[in-house]
């Protein structure tokens, strides 16, 4: 059989409060990996630090801590049918009433300073998912501190802030119209800016090191066309500690780690969004699950990352809780399919990758698992491979990647300099290799499974099960 090989592409990549936690401030750096602990409350997060930090995740990212809108009688179901004996949606977190800390969904401030302590004490970090963009749908049950703060309900609000987004490309109606039934609040208010700064400062005040930003795309940029109501499209300069508001600054910002959910789409300016924080690698993560699911590397375009921001910006993922949630356009894969996945993008010497964590119980046919809101999800998480994964990316700092795959795509190589290699298994079936490698002749041993591996004359021969992941290291 013929191999090909891909050729790399090599890019160069203040004082806090009194009472602050002790949490590290230390500047980000790309070889960390990101835990979405989706839907884990804080008290379930703080009890599994030690799986977490053993598997080698840098970072935990938690689901939104804001005051949110209590939907079906306080429900904690991730998502109920009508019919269904326990209620709830686990989106309901992601409609905020206020920006305070603690929701009756995932736990209470004290809970989530106890969350961060045990973070600092495993040396893991915590970024928060925030959401500036929006309120609840029923606008009416954000709370009178809210309204207050930002000068009265109306003032909350941008001009089109209660009107449909009719177009999503329409970058005034992006930013300044209501998203999905959720009003769209005034952000260029600096009474809201000063409000929400005093919420995420508070966030890291108890120990929080960065943030996720919700629906980001929505929010404008400088350039973006100007809503009645606002003078200055400045959001992002205040968010990200470039400008202060009301005399009030973001606390540490050359230690936090910032991203934006910009999802990918037309007249989306990804290059002025990158100008602020990273990005997710939204188009990068369907081409990948293309791949996976047609069981063939060549099924997609996965050497370009299909992102005009530099790699070294990305946030990469095979899915993220919207594609496993909204859509379910990536719950019908497997986890060894996901897995594999994760395992490549982390064998990469670029982006920062993110495991989504499934809810525990689910299956192909059930999505939604045992369905509870604040449970642990399942233990894919701290799988052999994934764990395995994340110690190759950070034993491989500054080593050159080489992506190399058999001529069918069933089998990936991401050779790292000669230092390392992580041979994966795109295809559900048993495949035995001879590929190119970078690695040095010899026999190694897989790091994870125990499996033996020749290298000779520069050619590496190996036998990989289904959709399964294998780890060398040069001796």
């Amino acid at each position: 059989m013929k191999f090909k090989r891909i050729i790399p592409v090599v890019l160069a990549a203040t004082a806090i409060q009194a009472g602050a936690s002790t949490a590290p401030a230390t500047a980000p750096s790309e070889d960390e990996v990101i835990l979405h602990a989706w839907s884990w409350s804080f008290d379930t997060i703080a009890a599994n630090m030690a799986d977490i930090a053993a598997a080698g995740y840098a970072y935990v990212q938690t689901s939104p801590a804001q005051a949110c809108y209590v939907g079906e009688g306080g429900g904690m179901a991730l998502y109920s049918n009508p019919g269904d004996s326990v209620r709830g949606k686990w989106y309901y977190y992601y409609q905020p009433t206020d920006w305070t800390i603690g929701n009756y969904m995932l736990g209470s401030r004290d809970a989530f300073k106890a969350m961060c302590d045990s973070a600092y004490a495993h040396g893991v970090k915590v970024i928060v998912d925030v959401l500036p963009n929006h309120t609840a749908v029923d606008h009416t049950a954000v709370l009178p501190g809210l309204d207050n703060a930002v000068g009265g309900h109306d003032k909350l609000f941008h001009a089109n802030g209660l009107t449909d987004i009719t177009d999503y490309n329409d970058r005034m109606q992006c930013t300044t119209g209501k998203m999905g039934g959720l009003p769209d609040v005034n952000t260029e208010n600096p009474d809201f800016q000063y409000y929400y700064l005093q919420y995420v400062n508070d966030l890291i005040n108890l120990g929080a090191r960065g943030f996720r930003y919700d629906t980001a795309k929505h929010i404008g940029l400088p350039s973006d066309p100007l809503d009645p109501r606002a003078e200055r499209n400045n959001f992002w300069d205040v968010a990200t500690g470039r400008e202060a508001v009301k005399g009030l600054s973001l606390l540490m910002p050359d230690s936090l780690y910032i991203y934006g959910e910009v999802l990918q789409d037309r007249n989306v300016k990804e290059k002025e969004y990158a100008g602020y924080m990273d990005l997710v690698a939204s188009s990068y993560g369907h081409a990948l699950r293309s791949a996976l699911n047609a069981g063939s590397y060549n099924a997609a375009d996965l050497v370009d990352w299909h992102h005009p921001a530099r790699p070294d910006q990305l946030v990469t993922w095979v899915e993220s809780h919207d594609t496993y949630c909204n859509e379910h356009e990536s719950a019908g894969m497997t986890d060894d399919q996901v897995r594999a996945g994760f395992v490549f993008l982390t064998a990469r010497q670029h982006g920062r990758p993110l495991f989504f964590s499934r809810p525990a119980g689910s299956t192909r046919d059930n999505y939604w698992g045992n369905n509870r809101i604040g449970a642990r999800g399942n233990d894919e998480f701290k799988h052999p491979e994934v764990v395995a994964a994340n110690a190759f990316r950070r034993a491989m700092h500054g080593q050159v990647e080489h992506v190399f795959t058999s001529a069918d795509g069933a089998v990936v190589q991401v050779a790292r300099g000669e230092k390392g290699a992580a041979l994966v298994n795109f295809s559900g079936k048993k495949q035995t290799v001879r590929i190119d490698t970078t690695l040095p002749d010899g026999d190694y041993t897989d790091a994870v499974h125990g499996a033996s591996v020749k290298v000779r004359n520069g050619l590496l021969k190996a036998t990989l099960a289904p959709n399964a992941s294998y780890i060398l290291y040069a001796e």
